[in-house]
């Protein structure tokens, strides 16, 4: 696939040149252009030599001069300018392979594309990497990336990953750390596969390479009704929940000895499903794991605090909040803490099971557009219906079961406000800003 150049950005440094709709981009400066990564490192200098490639073939030759960094402003066909790369795994865990039937195509795709892990913050698992793009990440310095560990002991990672390219692995994150290169891990825990003694090899292993693993994730096992002819995994319950948050917590407490940071943390559904307090807004320092859900309610529960001190008026409207089973008592908590400010919220929490993936599946942002109809029809709903944003498709008003959300609005009778992942603009839906 050739990087096909589609517009070029109006008042960009691109702009008011030969370059045309339908050019290949072939080079920078000499370097060869294969995808977004090559783009993104040789477009940064100031000036610049492009080779590019019309649609006769004819090779033609641009200089652009502009500020270090500045986007020359070419929109390629497609945002890779590469095709993405599709994992070579078969794991045990796999969520696509827990999808049911008749979703959009596009979700059915399993990435492992370490060119996402640097720019959108995918986990991938570095099993499908070659010599040539390990070089390549090396020499772009690519940093940070997201690493899906799972498990240190070769047995038990092949087991899991359903693949034998364990030493890829680990013999990839050393090259990495070797160069420079920082890393942010995640094992998903799988109970009975690798927690318990498994759980403490593999966080020891990932330590050993600190400071170039900064940080780590023990999330739990995702599992959806529709695991027909699936491996046999099973769920956390409220003991093993419980049993891992003090393990992660006992290895983070050592590394904070030893390193002066956590390096470990485990996932705010584990809390949950233990029925453990979140740990305090200091615990997770500079949330290195946000991305990956772990510290997210706690540091919204710190926005809306922060906001909260400040100048606050409600509309006195009533309203209401959809969200996951898990998050519906911290956001009853949230709720409370806004009326003791402003005495006039009118509001409800509502916790919507999901159907759709069944009710093991408990988190905010895999709810959909059709749970929330079939569950708050009929419901007392008031003026304006609060959701997370981390329901829909990035970018756009879509769930997961391609319901949108005016259907929502439509079928409820209600507005819906779409709430950013933000504990002050919670506070502001709530009070009607």
């Amino acid at each position: 696939m050739k990087p096909r150049i589609v517009k070029i950005e109006q008042g960009s440094p691109a702009s008011g040149r030969i370059i045309a709709p339908g050019d290949i981009l072939v080079r920078i400066n000499g370097h060869k252009i294969r995808d977004v990564l090559d783009y993104k490192f040789y477009a940064y200098d100031k000036r610049l030599l492009l080779e590019l490639r019309d649609g006769n073939g004819k090779i033609k030759f641009v200089r652009i001069n502009k500020p270090e960094g500045a986007d020359l402003g070419l929109v390629f066909d497609s945002y890779l300018m590469d095709r993405p790369r599709a994992c070579r795994n078969k794991c045990v865990f796999c969520f696509v392979d827990q999808l049911p039937r008749g979703m959009r195509p596009s979700l059915y795709f399993k990435d492992d594309d370490i060119r996402l892990s640097f720019l959108q913050g995918n986990y991938v698992t570095l099993t499908n990497l070659d010599q040539r793009e390990i070089d390549r990440i090396v020499r772009l310095r690519l940093s940070p990336l997201n690493i899906s560990v799972h498990a240190t002991e070769p047995e038990v990672h092949r087991k899991l990953l359903g693949t034998q390219q364990h030493d890829n692995t680990l013999r990839v994150m050393k090259r990495f750390a070797r160069a420079g290169i920082t890393m942010n891990c995640q094992i998903v825990c799988c109970p009975g596969l690798n927690d318990g003694e498994h759980l403490d090899k593999t966080m020891a292993d990932l330590a050993s390479m600190y400071p170039a693993v900064r940080s780590v994730s023990v999330v739990p096992v995702g599992l959806t009704k529709h695991r027909a002819g699936l491996y046999p995994l099973r769920p956390f319950d409220r003991e093993t929940a419980m049993r891992t948050v003090y393990q992660a917590e006992a290895f983070g407490d050592g590394c904070l000895r030893k390193y002066g940071t956590r390096f470990v943390y485990a996932a705010d559904e584990l809390y949950l499903k233990a029925g453990l307090d979140l740990p305090p807004h200091r615990f997770y320092e500079d949330y290195p794991q946000l991305n990956n859900g772990v510290g997210m309610l706690r540091l919204l529960t710190t926005e809306a605090e922060e906001a909260l001190r400040g100048t606050v008026r409600a509309d006195g409207t009533p309203f209401s909040i959809a969200t996951g089973c898990a998050a519906a008592a911290h956001l009853q908590k949230i709720m409370v803490l806004t009326r003791e400010k402003c005495a006039n919220i009118r509001g409800r929490v509502y916790a919507v099971k999901n159907e759709f993936f069944g009710e093991t599946v408990d988190v905010a942002g895999l709810v959909t557009g059709g749970d929330l109809i079939g569950q708050l029809r009929g419901k007392e709903l008031g003026k304006r219906l609060l959701i997370t944003r981390n329901m829909l498709r990035a970018g756009e008003s879509v769930f997961l079961d391609d319901v949108t959300v005016e259907d929502v609005e439509k079928a409820l009778g209600v507005a819906v406000r779409v709430v950013e992942q933000d504990g002050a603009d919670l506070v502001r839906a709530m009070c009607g800003a």
